[in-house]
């Protein structure tokens, strides 16, 4: 049976704070190789790098990563869902600005939160923590609430912000399909694999079919970059992740990702040199407020 817990310790606090910060550093990453590696290619160099050290690590450690289990249907829904995910932003940051597209994505939580009650009923969520997720992502918004009045997205705007609505959806939606599937249950490496090797092949044949070619050679901060995209990001700090979702609530853990344009507000200022303004303040007391509420122990009434 899987040791699950009905409320986040400090330990896993920890951990998404952690996560949410390398996620919002990764833009940055990304965001510095972009000018020699396509944007698809990148994603399915990480995927597919990614899946490689899942493997190795399994290997090493023992875990049975290809028994036959009943995860392959959910595993397969996953992973192509991650993949949809990343294809409809990368598609609609042709149409759209970064600051719109990252709000759109970070609907995800409000998905999961609206979904989860159907896949297990103890995760429903109380009207003061449904308040508390408005809050955090109003103070998202907020932030990035510049990007809404900007011109030079042009009239197909329209275009990269449905795109980004439906990346949000899908990110929710991979998160409920691992809940609702037998993959709630298996190991945390093996969620993973699924959802990186299945996502890195249909990247990789989207990258081939819609993109220019790699370049032969790249700059030691193209290396760079790619690096800890595939060993931090897709490797270490999503193993963290499923780890996280086998043993803590999917609602409380996806409130936490809320924090992850902030610290990639944060990061841009700091290695890029862009400003930091009162908005962003306010994003970060919102998110944290929207946090508290949404982790709070719901009182039960006895009978």
């Amino acid at each position: 049976m899987t040791d699950r817990k009905s409320q986040l310790d400090t330990l896993a606090i920890a951990s998404l704070v952690g996560c949410c910060f390398l996620w919002g550093l990764n833009q940055v990453a990304a965001k510095a190789a972009l000018p020699e590696v396509p944007a698809l290619h990148q994603a399915a160099i990480r995927s597919l790098g990614g899946a490689l050290l899942v493997w190795a690590w399994a290997a090493r450690r023992g875990i049975r990563l290809f028994e036959r289990d009943g995860t392959a249907p959910g595993g397969l829904l996953a992973g192509a869902l991650f993949a949809a995910e990343f294809g409809c932003i990368f598609l609609g940051l042709q149409f759209t600005t970064a600051s719109r597209m990252v709000v759109f994505i970070y609907l995800s939580p409000f998905v999961v939160a609206l979904g989860m009650p159907f896949i297990a009923r103890s995760e429903r969520l109380s009207m003061l923590q449904l308040i508390g997720l408005v809050g955090a992502f109003g103070g998202v918004a907020w932030a990035f609430a510049e990007g809404f009045t900007r011109p030079a997205a042009g009239p197909q705007q329209w275009i990269g912000d449905a795109l980004g609505v439906t990346a949000g959806v899908l990110w929710g939606a991979t998160t409920l399909a691992i809940r609702a599937s037998r993959l709630t249950s298996a190991a945390a490496e093996k969620t993973l694999l699924y959802q990186l090797a299945v996502s890195g092949v249909l990247l990789a044949v989207a990258a081939a079919v819609s993109g220019p070619a790699l370049p032969r050679s790249l700059s030691p901060l193209a290396w760079s970059s790619l690096a800890f995209q595939v060993v931090v990001i897709a490797f270490a700090s999503y193993l963290l992740w499923f780890w996280l979702m086998r043993h803590y609530p999917a609602t409380r853990l996806a409130s936490f990702t809320l924090l992850t344009p902030v610290f990639g507000l944060l990061m841009g200022a700091s290695l890029l040199g862009e400003p930091v303004s009162p908005r962003l303040l306010t994003a970060l007391v919102a998110v944290a407020a929207g946090i508290v509420l949404v982790n709070r122990p719901v009182a039960r009434v006895s009978a």
